[in-house]
């Protein structure tokens, strides 16, 4: 018999974040008449993605997601080139600049697989290590349509390897370990915690580079899997 739920990891998985350098640049040069050089906003933005993966799980609310991003702000500018204007601007111009460079979009074979599952009556549940604003990334990238629900770790309190947080998709999508598995690209936070909260797991490597553990179910694309979460024909 079929599996009745997919639960489904997104950064990697079913989003990706668009060229955030190209578009930090961008942004830069046309709101404040700064240049910056691409290693200088691919720097800025790694020190400005570290901190946020440092301190996402705070962010479990609107008033908390309101102060992570202003603080991931901070640092993205700190991290810039010394400029007047850079050091000039407000928090608020900050956060716009940061969050205008932050474009999530969908893998076209995450809709084609969530279409799938759509059609064939697989609930599809997304769990990820993420902010209170998961949803909403999800309903811009255009896929929150064809979910069944979505759990992120902020709010949850606790986040990919946990068994908690699994847990929690569970209950949420009505359904027993057994009669799921989990999809996602990383081994020690999706492989690891879903065995470990009895799920079967499927490892994406859309590199196609990854040696993973013996017996590990490893995809290149969601393309290879049916809409039950079996290997498709």
């Amino acid at each position: 018999m079929g599996r009745r739920t997919l639960l489904l990891d997104a950064m990697g998985t079913l989003v990706a974040l668009q060229t955030p350098a190209a578009r930090l640049r961008s942004v830069l040069r046309d709101r404040l008449g700064v240049s910056v050089t691409e290693a200088e906003a691919r720097a800025a933005l790694g020190a400005e993605i570290a901190h946020y993966r440092a301190h996402m799980g705070g962010a479990r609310d609107a008033a908390t997601l309101s102060d992570l991003r202003a603080h991931c702000a901070q640092v993205l500018f700190d991290a810039l080139p010394s400029r007047a204007v850079l050091a000039a601007a407000d928090a608020d111009t900050r956060t716009d600049v940061l969050l205008s460079a932050l474009r999530f979009t969908a893998f076209p074979d995450a809709v084609r697989l969530l279409e799938r599952a759509r059609r064939a009556g697989t609930r599809a549940v997304v769990v990820s290590n993420w902010d209170v604003s998961l949803p909403e990334v999800l309903e811009r990238a255009g896929l929150a349509p064809l979910l069944d629900g979505v759990v992120a770790s902020a709010p949850v309190g606790a986040a990919k390897p946990s068994p908690a947080i699994f847990a929690r998709a569970l209950e949420l999508a009505g359904t027993a370990a057994e009669d799921c598995v989990h999809v996602g690209d990383s081994l020690a936070e999706d492989v690891a915690g879903a065995r470990a909260a009895g799920i079967e797991a499927v490892l994406l490597d859309r590199s196609g580079e990854t040696v993973p553990d013996a017996g590990v179910r490893v995809i290149t694309s969601l393309d290879e899997l049916s809409p039950s979460g079996s290997r498709s024909d």
